[in-house]
């Protein structure tokens, strides 16, 4: 049977060239007013998926631009309902003003690594999306309380892995504050990507191997040549022979 594997990036950041990026994975996750983006960045964003192909879907964050959403904030479970919410309908409004439907959400930042941990976060986010259409992909990382949680409000879930991060030895990224956290080199990040979606497996920043079901790589679009890591890693999987499919034709649970 042929492997396969989404290849998805966060845009619609304000950094790079989101449309070359798109062509390139088969997924955009786009940036809803949190920590980046708004109607007109959205609209950009959108229609570049679309021309390309991708499969698009909410990346909704913390409200804090100034930290690109990557500082904790206190909040209740309710509010964290109520701001995924927020976001989700606004780039649902824009999507639905162009023609375009939406097909998985993904939190960012903090709040992703938050809910990774913390099962009530998880499930204000999951309550969040089924409130607005429980056919949507909950994108969350690998044996997390978001899969948990997903599980539990009958959600469909892809699996995350990160081959242009760094692992500890428990399986969380590395704080993007620790030196080496963030992968740069794109023959290192395609030579991971490979790992994980062939063997289901990662290597961490010790040398530990751990095993993950994986369904989806992620290229985080402010990744310092993310379009050359993006080229890369795309090369690896075809001479590999993992075919790269949209986030809806992988298998979630």
């Amino acid at each position: 049977m042929t492997r396969t594997i989404n290849l998805n990036a966060d845009v619609g950041e304000g950094i790079g060239d989101d449309a070359a990026l798109l062509r390139l994975v088969a997924s955009g996750s786009i940036a809803c007013g949190g920590h980046a983006g708004d109607s007109d960045t959205m609209r950009r964003t959108l229609l570049a998926a679309k021309a390309s192909g991708a499969s698009a879907g909410a990346h909704p964050s913390f409200q804090d631009r100034d930290g690109f959403g990557r500082r904790e904030w206190p909040m209740s479970e309710l509010a964290i309902e109520a701001l995924v919410g927020d976001q989700i309908r606004a780039l649902l409004h824009v999507a639905s003003q162009n023609g375009m439907v939406l097909g998985h959400v993904k939190p960012h930042g903090a709040l992703y690594n938050m809910a990774a941990r913390d099962l009530g976060i998880a499930l204000a986010i999951g309550r969040a999306i089924r409130a607005i259409n429980p056919s949507l992909v909950y994108v969350g990382q690998s044996g997390s309380a978001m899969e948990t949680a997903a599980a539990q409000l009958d959600l469909p879930y892809a699996r995350e892995a990160f081959p242009d991060r760094a692992y500890g030895d428990d399986g969380r990224l590395l704080p993007r504050t620790t030196a080496g956290a963030v992968i740069d080199d794109p023959e290192e990040v395609a030579a991971r990507a490979v790992l994980m979606a062939r063997e289901g497996a990662i290597v961490s920043a010790a040398g530990t191997r751990l095993a993950l079901a994986i369904d989806t790589l992620c290229i985080h679009g402010d990744t310092p040549g993310a379009i050359e890591i993006a080229r890369a890693v795309r090369a690896a999987l075809g001479a590999a022979g993992i075919s790269i499919v949209p986030l809806s034709a992988t298998p979630t649970t």
